[in-house]
């Protein structure tokens, strides 16, 4: 059974702007202010919370692990409370997933952000029923690049890890699908841009319209839907 799995976090949707005001209510509850910009930091804030921590406490003057292990808490409330006002999926997201699904292929997710809140932001996104499986930071006890989740979003999902492959947006994306022995197509829309293609994925794309003949061709059958 064909599979695909996909990443959350600027693969499926631009979560950028909720992320990045949640660790924004960390710094200004710290007296220093709004420290990440939306547009300029997008980039980190889809590294996830500790690395907008670390930003941040970076521009104050100096970055304190235990800092960081203090406010990662205080940022993931403030995220939970307020985790869809800005986020959007991407063009096509639901028509592509309609058309991989209705040509038999087998979709989940896999993410780094904890499973609850991912939860939360694909029921209210109005998506969650579209996939198969759910994986996050904390279904288990490691997480991306490690290649154990991916396997579990494949299993979970109906598939067969030797008929799947990874959608994603970042070097984590990459070297979980490398570590699982799979394809992985880098989406272009993301931050980083065509700059994905540095980390050689088997594929890159720059609308969802294109993923489903690129998985048709990666994993080895025909097109996925006529």
């Amino acid at each position: 059974m064909r599979t695909v799995i996909f990443d959350l976090d600027g693969t499926l949707a631009d979560t950028s702007g909720d992320l990045i005001a949640a660790a924004n209510v960390c710094f200004s509850q710290m007296g220093a202010g709004a420290m990440l910009h939306p547009d300029t930091d997008a980039p980190t804030a889809l590294r996830g919370g500790r690395a907008m921590l670390r930003l941040g406490l970076s521009r104050m003057g100096g970055i304190d692990e235990a800092e960081v292990d203090r406010w990662y808490p205080v940022l993931l409330e403030a995220y939970g409370a307020a985790i869809d006002v800005h986020t959007r999926l991407y063009p096509g997201v639901v028509e592509a997933v309609d058309l991989l699904v209705s040509g038999g292929t087998r979709v989940g997710i896999c993410t780094n952000k904890p499973e609850g809140l991912a939860e939360t932001l694909l029921t209210r996104l109005g998506v969650r029923d579209l996939f198969g499986s759910l994986v996050g930071a904390d279904t288990l006890p490691v997480r991306k690049p490690d290649p154990a989740p991916f396997r579990a979003a494949v299993e979970r999902a109906g598939g067969a890890v030797d008929a799947s492959l990874l959608v994603g947006d970042t070097e984590t994306d990459r070297e979980t699908a490398r570590a699982a022995g799979v394809p992985c197509i880098l989406v272009r829309f993301g931050p980083e841009g065509a700059g994905v293609a540095r980390l050689e994925p088997e594929a890159t794309m720059g609308h969802f319209a294109e993923l489903p003949d690129l998985a048709a061709r990666l994993l080895g059958q025909g097109r996925a839907a006529e």
